[in-house]
């Protein structure tokens, strides 16, 4: 429809100038043509008055009963002008006439340019008005979706303010979005915070009432759990601390990970290792074979802590099991299996189990439910991909994929 617009006015424009240009060229002609004319007759009558003086009367009679005029005068060499005609008096009524319709297409033209430039100019307006409407609506937010109005001057204007208003709508969304999610967070933390603090305090109670009663053998053994309890809890505690740091630089943009190559069977030995003394105290084994030369592009220590906490997941749900690791590659990635022997994740828990401070039903007590999302935030940072599921066999599963492009 827009184009059909840009199509009349252009229309008009073409006409209104093209009449105007034929009224004017047909004055040029007219005018041309009666001068000639006039020009011409004069050199015969002349040549006449010349050669037969006698005939000058009745050329003078035969041009007034033309004309219909009475001029007075005697003959000259400009004879026609000596006897009262001009050049208007040969062209006759065609003369009037094309007068009349060199005047009417030039006002024609001239009225049809004006209508057209008014037209144009007022669409523009309206075009323009209803833009200022829009940004007036965006301002209070109540803006609805902009309807595309076709092809015209105003599409690139219209389309970088519709980008522009989905942009800024996107980055409220997200801003809400991340308030929403900070308050969240805040509330886990200082949940996650609580509860070792409030074990901590109980546990000192306990100590100065222990001193209190008396420095007794029994005391010394309750003071003793007491002081391992305090420990544990803030152990819990610089974990804790440890962690939102690193989901702080994360959120922040600041975290940088290396772009090197990672022979993936290295990264799972150097993975295990720190886990040794956790292995011994869950009396659980690591199963990682050799199956050959694979690499992957990434940072060696944030990717190792990744897999350390996917390992540290699977060994809590196979206390007493083993825990098996297994790498493939193809021209797309190289996939990472890491599965233990247990029970498997509870179905309600898999939507949940990367989210940040979600603790599923068989977590083991301390957890502060950050590893998962941590190892996930690592490994998507690096151009991969990370699923939890069960297996048919039984068990839970953790698949990463680290795409080659």
């Amino acid at each position: 429809m827009s184009g059909q617009k840009n199509g009349l006015h252009t229309l008009g424009f073409v006409v209104s100038v093209s009449l105007v240009a034929a009224a004017v060229s047909a004055l040029l002609a007219f005018s041309h043509g009666r001068r000639a004319s006039f020009e011409l007759l004069n050199a015969v009558c002349g040549e006449v008055a010349e050669q037969e003086p006698e005939a000058m009367r009745s050329i003078s009679a035969a041009l007034k009963e033309y004309t219909r005029e009475n001029p007075e005068g005697t003959a000259q060499k400009d004879i026609l002008s000596s006897w009262g005609y001009g050049s208007s008096d040969f062209t006759g009524g065609g003369y009037r006439q094309n007068m009349l319709f060199a005047a009417t297409g030039l006002l024609v033209g001239i009225s049809l340019f004006m209508l057209t430039y008014w037209h144009r100019n007022k669409r523009e307006a309206l075009r323009m008005q209803a833009l200022a409407d829009y940004l007036e609506q965006v301002n209070i937010g109540k803006a609805v979706i902009l309807s595309p109005s076709g092809e015209d001057d105003f599409s690139k204007l219209e389309d970088e303010i519709y980008k522009t208003v989905t942009y800024l709508y996107q980055t409220r969304d997200a801003a809400v979005q991340t308030r929403n999610d900070f308050a969240d967070n805040l509330s886990n933390i200082a949940h996650q915070i609580k509860t070792p603090i409030t074990a901590i305090s109980l546990s000192v109670q306990m100590m100065k009432q222990e001193f209190m009663e008396g420095a007794s053998a029994c005391s010394v053994c309750k003071a003793r759990a007491h002081v391992e309890q305090v420990e544990r809890q803030l152990l819990r505690l610089t974990h804790l601390e440890e962690a939102l740091l690193v989901l702080a630089r994360i959120d922040a943009g600041t975290l940088f990970l290396q772009r090197d190559e990672i022979d993936v069977f290295t990264l799972l030995i150097l993975a295990a290792e720190n886990l040794q003394e956790l292995l011994a105290d869950f009396g659980t084994t690591l199963e990682i074979p050799e199956l050959g030369e694979m690499r992957i592009l990434g940072d060696l220590d944030w990717t190792m802590e990744a897999v350390m906490n996917l390992m540290k997941n699977c060994m809590e749900h196979s206390r007493g099991g083993a825990v098996h690791c297994s790498y493939t590659q193809n021209s797309l990635y190289t996939e990472i299996l890491i599965w233990d022997e247990g029970e498997g994740f509870a179905k309600e828990d898999l939507p949940h189990l990367f989210e940040r401070f979600y603790r599923g039903q068989n977590v083991r007590e301390g957890g502060i439910g950050i590893g998962l999302a941590l190892s996930k935030e690592i490994i998507e940072r690096q151009n991969g991909t990370i699923q939890a599921k069960n297996r048919l066999e039984g068990g839970a599963c953790f698949e990463i994929r680290f795409y080659s492009h």
